[in-house]
This record gives structure tokens, C-alpha cells and sequence, in this order.
């Protein structure tokens, strides 16, 4: 009978030790961090991370992946971030929209407040004090202008809020600055103009608004291009303040007091100009005998391309995700690169498929 016993008694404790080694296996393997060479489980709290890689766009390249790569979660990112845009036209509204989606998809603790500078440097000057007064904790801003908006951007800095600029640059000490290279956008429009003329004609140039630094840039840009070909020449060179309005209304002045053969080429500063000189032009039946290339890529010039009423746009990208990843960085206390460029490709009618749907606006 003892005997009995003690073999009940010894299967009994087989049977519970391998109860627990049974329990942790389970343990080892539901964990959602487990280290082998740990003996204790340990256990993270933070959402799993995507195996997908962040889409930053086509026109952010490795350089630009790289120094915007986010070492912290998104979700960990806790902050209120600032984004003012230098108005509501295309690139402005696809700004806005481009950085209210990456806030919602990557950063839920992210608050973003915007504001619409109205191409006025009076207005996003007050948006700039306004933001210092809601002490947002990062500013990002595609400026009006480059001087105008500069003392509140001084106090904000005083303030103590990084800022980062996005699309146009200022001699301020920003933290960072993101864009595309204008000088070298001009060079391509211009230098596309050269070939397309076989280095002889006479051209147009419609500019943005004076003092911005997209205008000064871009004009700089397209001269650089025209150097050197004395066969070429800017007959007018105008500001249509990136207005489609504006930009039909000049282009009429222009070929009502420019008989027909003497303009052979238009080049613009931005979609948003060139497709009101298309209208101007389409109007006075000379769209067969003047070639027209932008700068933008909004759905609409990549559309005229695919009709044959512009020859090429020079693709200035929407600086987003880039700018939100820029703020969340800085929140998180990681450092950025002062410049970040991104890539500007030359859109054609050979390459034109490939970018549709793909510039944000």
C-alpha cells in the first residue's frame, strides 16, 4: 500500500513539472519582446512597429531618408507643432492637406495647428506672434518673403520655438531649411528652353511675387541658363505674383503689343502663372508657334503636357512628409541637417505617366 502511494506520488510531481514547463513555453512565445540570453521576459508596451518604411515621397532621396529617419515611435511623439503656409493656392492647400495626413497617420499625439499666411507677410506675421502666444513647441513655415516676415520670426526665436523652413529660405538662423534647389529649378526650365530653341529665340518670363525667394531664385536660375547664348533673349520679363488671373491678363498685354513669329517661348515661375498664359494664348489662336515650360507639377500642367499646351515642367515637390518628420524629430530631441534638399526632375512627355498622381497637387 506505501508503494502504491509512493508511485501515485511520483507521478503526481511529473505531471506538475511538466504543467510548468509546458506554461513557460507559452510564456516564451506570446511575449512581445523575448531576449534568449535574458531569464526574464520582458515586455514592451509600444504599438509594433510597421516593417514597412516610412513613404517620404519620390522626391526625397537617400540623403534626404536618411537624415529624416525618426529613431523615436511615432506614437511616442508629444508635442504642438506650428505649420504656416504662404497662402491657399495649389501648392499651399496640398501642404496643408499633405501634413494633416502625416500627422494622422504617424504621429496620433501630434497636434497640428495651421495657418494661412494669404500671400501676405502682414498676415503671416501675425499668425507667427499668434503662434508664439498658443506656445506651440515647433514652427514650420513656407514664407511669403524672405525679409518682411523676419522680426517675427526673430521672436519667435526668442521665444525659444525652433523653426524650420519649408520651400523659401530666410537669412534668419532657422534650425532647418527644406526644399527643393530654385536656382537649379531655373537652370533646367531655362536650359530645356535652350535646347527647345536650338540656343536662338526670343522669350517671355513670367515671375512670382518680388520678393520671394522662389522668384529670385528661379529668375537667377534661368539666367545662368541663357548665358552665354546671345541668340536668346528675355523680351519681357514680368511679375504675375503666382495668379493664374494676373498671369492671363499680362500675357494679353503681351501678345496684343507683340506681333505674331516675335515670341517663340514662355517660361514660368509656377503652374499656378503658366496655365493663365495657356488661356491668353489658346485666346489669340498662337498656341502652335510659342513653346511654353513650368515649373511646379500640379495635375493640371502634367495634364497639358499629355495635350501638347506645355512642352515641360520642372517638378518642385510639396515639402511633406519631410516638414512634419522635421517637427518630430525635434520633439523627440534628435538632430536634423540645417539644409535638406530634395529632387526637382525635369516632367516631359516622354516621363510624363510616370509622375502623374505622385507630385501631391
Amino acid at each position: 500500500m506505501k508503494s502504491l502511494r509512493g508511485y501515485t506520488f511520483l507521478i503526481l510531481v511529473i505531471a506538475l513539472l511538466f504543467v510548468s514547463t509546458c506554461e513557460r513555453n507559452v510564456k516564451r512565445k506570446d511575449s512581445p519582446v523575448y531576449n534568449e540570453t535574458e531569464t526574464k521576459v520582458k515586455y514592451n508596451h509600444s504599438p509594433k512597429k510597421s516593417e514597412e518604411p516610412i513613404d517620404f515621397g519620390m522626391f526625397c532621396g537617400d540623403i534626404c531618408q536618411e537624415s529624416l529617419t525618426l529613431q523615436a515611435p511615432g506614437e511616442s511623439i508629444n508635442g504642438k507643432v506650428g505649420l504656416i503656409v504662404s497662402g491657399f493656392f495649389p501648392y499651399g492647400l496640398g501642404t496643408r492637406i499633405m501634413a494633416a495626413e502625416t500627422v494622422r497617420k504617424y504621429f496620433p499625439k501630434m497636434e497640428l495647428v495651421i495657418g494661412n499666411g494669404d500671400s501676405n507677410p502682414v498676415i503671416q506675421s501675425s499668425i507667427v506672434d499668434d503662434f508664439i502666444s498658443k506656445k506651440v513647441d515647433v514652427i514650420v513655415i513656407d514664407l511669403v518673403e524672405k525679409d518682411a516676415v523676419n522680426p517675427a520670426l526673430e521672436r519667435a526665436r526668442a521665444a525659444g520655438i525652433p523653426i524650420i523652413t519649408i520651400d523659401r529660405w530666410t537669412p534668419v538662423d532657422v534650425l532647418s531649411l527644406i526644399k527643393a534647389d530654385d536656382v537649379e529649378v531655373g537652370r533646367k526650365a531655362g536650359q530645356h528652353i535652350v535646347n527647345l530653341l536650338k540656343g536662338q529665340g526670343n522669350v517671355i518670363e513670367l515671375k512670382g511675387t518680388a520678393f520671394s525667394t522662389t522668384t529670385i531664385d528661379r529668375h537667377k536660375g534661368i539666367l545662368e541658363a541663357f548665358k552665354g547664348y546671345n541668340d536668346i533673349q528675355i523680351i519681357d520679363s514680368i511679375h504675375a505674383d503666382f495668379s493664374t488671373d494676373k498671369a492671363e491678363q499680362m500675357m494679353e498685354g503681351i501678345l496684343q503689343r507683340t506681333p505674331k513669329g516675335q515670341i517663340d517661348a514662355v517660361v514660368s515661375h509656377a503652374d499656378v502663372m503658366t496655365m493663365g498664359a495657356i488661356k491668353a494664348i489658346k485666346a489669340a489662336g498662337r498656341e502652335n508657334e510659342i513653346i511654353v515650360v513650368s515649373v511646379d507639377g500640379q495635375k493640371k500642367a502634367l495634364e497639358a503636357i499629355e495635350s501638347g499646351e506645355i512642352d515641360a515642367t520642372v517638378a518642385y515637390p510639396i515639402v511633406m512628409p519631410m516638414g512634419i518628420f522635421a517637427a518630430a524629430k525635434t520633439l523627440a530631441g534628435e538632430k536634423i541637417p540645417d539644409y535638406i534638399e530634395l529632387d526637382a526632375p525635369l516632367i516631359t512627355i516622354e516621363n510624363v505617366a510616370f509622375y502623374k498622381g505622385k507630385t501631391g497637387y
